[in-house]
Formats: C-alpha cells, sequence, structure tokens
C-alpha cells in the first residue's frame, strides 16, 4: 500500500517534507511545552497572515515575507512581554488580532483568483516542490543547530529563568533565540497544515511526550516520535481516505495525545 502511494514524486516530496517537519517541531515544541509558550506559537501563526497579505499585494513572496513578519512580531512580543507593563497573553492577542486584521484588510484589497492564498490558509503539503524541502533544510539546519549548541542553557531557562539568570547565562539572547527558532519552525510548517493549524505542530508532539514521560530524555524522545510518526501517518492516512492533508496530519497527532491520556495520565 505504502509503494503504491511512493510511487508518485509529489508523494515522495511530501512523505520528506512531512518527517522533516514532524522531527523539527518536535525538537522545538519540546521547549515550547515547557517554557509555556503554547499561546505565543498561536500568536505567531496567525500573526504572519500579515506578512503573507503584505507580500501577496506587493508581488513579493508571500512565503519569506510571511517569515520575516513571523520573526519580527516574535521578538517584539518578547521585548514588549519582558518590559513587564503588559501580560505574556495580552500582548500576543493584541498581535494576534493587528495581524489577522491586516492581512484581512490587505487582502480585500486583490482582485482575481490567488490559490497560493488558500494553500497558505490551509496547507498544501503535495505542492512541495524541491525548493520548499530545500528552505525545509536550511530552516532545520539552522534552528536545530541553535538547539544543540545552546539545549542544556535552553533547558534550564526553560526550566527556571530566574536560576539561568543567577548561573550567569545570557537569558535575554537565549530567549530571543528560542522565539526565532519557533517563529521560523512555524513558517514551514504552513507549507503542510497551513497557517490556521500550523501553531499544532508545536504543541502537540510534546505534549504527548510530557504525559508519558517522567525526565526530560524521555519526553524529547517520544516527542519526536510523536512528530515524525504523526506527520507521516497522517499524510498516508489522507491519502488512503482522500483528506486534507494538513487537517489529517493534526487529527492524527490529536489522535495520538488522545491515547497517550487513556495509557497513563500523567501524575497518577
Amino acid at each position: 500500500m505504502i509503494a503504491e502511494m511512493l510511487a508518485y514524486g509529489f508523494m515522495q516530496r511530501a512523505l520528506l517534507a512531512a518527517v522533516g517537519v514532524g522531527a523539527l517541531c518536535s525538537a522545538v515544541a519540546f521547549f515550547v511545552v515547557l517554557k509555556r509558550l503554547s499561546f505565543l506559537g498561536v500568536g505567531i501563526a496567525h500573526t504572519a497572515m500579515g506578512g503573507i497579505a503584505i507580500g501577496l499585494v506587493a508581488g513579493l513572496d508571500p512565503f519569506l515575507c510571511g517569515c520575516t513578519f513571523a520573526v519580527l512580531s516574535a521578538l517584539a512580543i518578547g521585548r514588549i512581554s519582558k518590559q513587564g507593563q503588559l501580560g505574556e497573553d495580552t500582548v500576543i492577542g493584541i498581535f494576534f488580532a493587528a495581524g489577522m486584521a491586516l492581512g484581512i484588510a490587505l487582502l480585500s484589497t486583490m482582485k482575481g483568483y490567488y490559490p497560493e492564498i488558500f494553500s497558505l490558509l490551509f496547507g498544501n503539503i503535495l505542492a512541495v516542490t524541491g525548493l520548499d524541502l530545500g528552505i525545509l533544510a536550511a530552516v532545520a539546519l539552522a534552528v536545530l543547530l541553535f538547539i544543540g549548541l545552546f539545549f542544556r542553557e535552553l533547558l534550564l531557562l526553560s526550566f527556571d529563568e530566574e536560576a539561568a539568570r543567577a548561573s550567569g547565562l545570557p537569558v535575554g539572547p537565549l530567549y530571543f533565540g528560542l522565539l526565532t527558532a519557533m517563529a521560523l519552525t512555524i513558517m514551514v510548517s504552513v507549507k503542510l497544515v497551513g497557517i490556521v493549524l500550523a501553531s499544532a505542530l508545536v504543541v502537540i508532539p510534546a505534549a504527548t511526550g510530557y504525559r508519558l514521560s517522567s525526565n526530560y530524555r524521555t519526553m524529547l524522545l517520544l516527542s519526536l516520535a510523536t512528530g515524525i510518526g504523526g506527520s507521516a501517518g497522517g499524510l498516508i492516512l489522507s491519502y488512503y481516505l482522500d483528506l486534507p492533508s494538513g487537517a489529517a496530519i493534526v487529527l492524527f497527532m490529536a489522535l495520538l495525545f488522545a491515547l497517550s491520556l487513556l495509557y497513563r495520565p500523567r501524575g497518577t
């Protein structure tokens, strides 16, 4: 059955993209869940709508514009919230609404039919190209290199920011580096599942690992297994059941999370 699916070149590229994004999102999700940045992921994903719309209206690459907008928004949210004048959830809510409103306003000025808008909103993994795989590889290399080089520091930052600061770690640069990694990871996920669902990929894998583990090493391994297996499994499911690939991937991961609750609820 799998051999039949992989007989098509576009399915081979889609599977490579699913596995690559699944692995990347799982690694970032590990810190997102520990640091409780899930809502920030939602905010970044939806704020990027403004950057994508700017790209489409200006005749620029919408994906690159979305990436730039997402990174700048993530850094701005972090900067404003760290100043302590507003709560992080309040700042995220403002950027979330403003980014979406900007995107809707700009897209309403466009005439004609633009299939890339639908693709970016809801994902189209079957349209992944060799260039898309190259971009994914470059982003994955940069993000995973950052995580690998500063894993222990990011782990301490996620568990106890005050202890990290007291130990002399550069908390600010590490935090903003993590936000940048989140933004880039979410944006490369857009090709798979779209803006609407991209934030799920940086939450569900690690949440599943968290429910089933008693230490961070096991949590990270289970997060990777859920991200890679969920992405590949969802893609296969979408092919044979004729479902939208993005929705199938997220639903399959959500099913794995639900099973983790049934198998062994954390804390019992």
